[in-house]
Parts: C-alpha cells; structure tokens; sequence
C-alpha cells in the first residue's frame, strides 16, 4: 500500500520521505508543485514510487486512481508568515486541505498533516483549545480555521486525522525556503559570509536577541508523524514543540559555536560574543511590527498523554547535528 507526501519536495516533507526509506518504505507518492525546479534536489537522494504535481493529485486521489493508499503526510503549504495574499493562502493551506480531508474520509483514509504554532499569535497559553488561538497574520489564520474544520469533524470522522501544530523548525533540507528558512539556517549563512551572526532588537518588552521561541528539530517533527503512522487508530491536534523556550541569542550562541567546534575553535559565551563583534543586533522592522510572535513554548501535555513519549532534541543538540549535516 502506498504512503502519500504532499510538500515532498519541501522541507519536512522531503525529510519525511527520507526517514521512510531509512525504514524501507519505498512505495511512496510524492506530490509537490515544482515550478520551483530547483527543489527535487531535496528528494535526489530519495526512493519514491511515483511524483504527481499538486493540481493533479487532489481529484485522481478523489477518483480513487491511485490505488490502495495507507495513509496521507500532508505537508504542502504556502508557509510564508509574510505572504500578504489571503486568496493565495486559502486555497492553498484551507481550500486544498479541506478537499484532501474529503477524499481521505470518503476513501478511509489516515490523514496526518501539517498544522502550525501560528494558530496562537500573541498569545502566552499554548494549549491544543479554541480560546488559545488568535493568529496575528493569514498564514495562521488560515491554518487555525482548518484545524476547527478537523475538530467539528473528529467525533465522527471515518479514519483517523491528526493536525500537527509545529513551532519552529529547523534542520537539513530547508535550503530553498529562502527568507522562511529557519534562523539557524540564517546564522549559519551570516557567521560564513559575514564573520557575524545579526539578530532583531528590542522590541514588545524583550530586550534585544531576547525574543523567545520553541525551536524544534525536524528529527523530531519527523518521529511524531510517524508515531501516528503507526498508530493509526488514535487522534487529534497536537502541539510538535520542546515544550521549553529560547532566546534567539541562545540559539545564535548554539550555531556560532557549533561552526567554531567544527573550526577547532573554542566556543564563546554571550559575552564575548557580542564584545568581538560576532553577535549583533539590528533595529526591529516596522513591517513586522503587531504581526510577529515574540514568545512560543509548547504545551506538550496533550502530545504525551496520546501515547508520544520519546525527548526531544535540546537546541545545543538539534543544532549540533544540523551543523554536521552542513559541514559534510
């Protein structure tokens, strides 16, 4: 039976088809949208049994062309949290989801897909409710107003669904996002470019690089989808974060030490990186200004009381082994 990636060319999906193959799943359908061409490098080293573009796939699954299906990984996603095009993002992250929702429960399908801590906004409570979710931007609305489609229909859904709400991933193969490559990704970039690592200033009460957000590798948003790969018979929406927030200067401090150990270098604290000039701060910009999370942390209760109990990576550990994919 096959297993469906949508996004598979992106950036968790195309990890997703990795850890399948590590597992010796070779039947997979990736659907993507390659106008992008340069993105099937993320699957060149990747075992798929078939790729259909993503304004194709929808009605041949539908149609039931595809054959016996497992499950779906949805993954695809306009996931710019700048993108200002509702009509973009709604058909996109609400219309093309809810029809895929369709096909899945009409065929009884699994339907694992991705969701977004962006559904929380300013908020400080990040439980998986309702009352917890006010989404500062249309990225996040969008995504919000799909999960409570899945939860008005969770009571009498025919297969199972999971929503995941990631927080903020990072790790390999996120080299064509471009701007919405994680931060990690960008500090890397600036350190070997540059000499220095520059992050935002104060801004919302948070003193300069001191913004927090729950970092999450994508090691571990790739073992939670497929805990509920495998357990097909549960379901829900959950929060894929640590559960612990971090400063961007501590996530700074982690890259630039992890490329000074691979240089032989002793690391730096943040004190003495800001004196040699290797962290800096930039003026907070006014576009982002009312739109932007200054605070995230993942409530986890929910995630492991459904039966998740494996750790998660910690930052220093999630970017070391980033960095060593990096350097190799």
């Amino acid at each position: 039976m096959s297993i469906i990636v949508t996004g598979a060319a992106g950036f968790i999906g195309s990890n997703l088809v990795k850890a399948l193959n590590l597992r010796g799943e070779r039947d997979i359908i990736a659907v993507d949208d390659l106008t992008d061409g340069d993105k099937f490098r993320n699957l060149a080293d990747c075992d798929i049994a078939h790729y259909f573009d993503k304004r194709d796939f929808v009605q041949r699954f539908a149609d039931r062309q595809l054959g016996d299906v497992r499950a779906v990984l949805h993954q695809g996603a306009c996931s710019s949290t700048v993108e200002h095009d509702g009509r973009l993002m709604m058909d996109n992250n609400y219309r093309y989801s809810c029809d895929l929702l369709q096909a899945c429960q009409d065929q009884s399908v699994p339907l694992v897909y991705a969701s977004s801590a962006a559904v929380y906004g300013s908020g400080t409570d990040f439980r998986e409710v309702r009352e917890c979710e006010r989404a500062l931007n249309v990225y996040g609305w969008s995504k919000s107003l799909f999960d409570q489609k899945v939860r008005q229909l969770l009571p009498r859904a025919r297969s199972q669904i999971v929503g995941l709400r990631y927080f903020n991933v990072y790790g390999p193969r996120e080299q064509h996002k471009g701007r919405m490559a994680s931060m990690v990704w960008h500090c890397v970039n600036q350190y070997r470019e540059r000499g220095f690592v520059e992050l935002f200033g104060e801004y919302g009460n948070y003193p300069a690089g001191g913004h927090l957000r729950d970092f999450v590798s994508v090691q571990d948003v790739v073992k939670v989808n497929l805990h509920w790969l495998d357990h097909p018979h549960t379901g829900g929406i959950f929060n894929v974060g640590t559960g612990r927030a971090r400063s961007f200067n501590d996530l700074a401090l982690a890259t630039i030490n992890s490329l000074r150990a691979a240089e032989n270098r002793p690391p730096l604290t943040l004190e003495t990186a800001l004196l040699e000039g290797v962290l800096r701060y930039c003026e907070f910009p006014d576009s982002l200004k009312g739109k932007y999370q200054v605070y995230t942390c993942a409530d986890l209760t929910q995630l492991r009381e459904a039966g998740y109990r494996e750790p998660m990576l910690t930052l220093e550990e999630g970017v070391q082994r980033y960095i060593g994919t990096i350097n190799q």
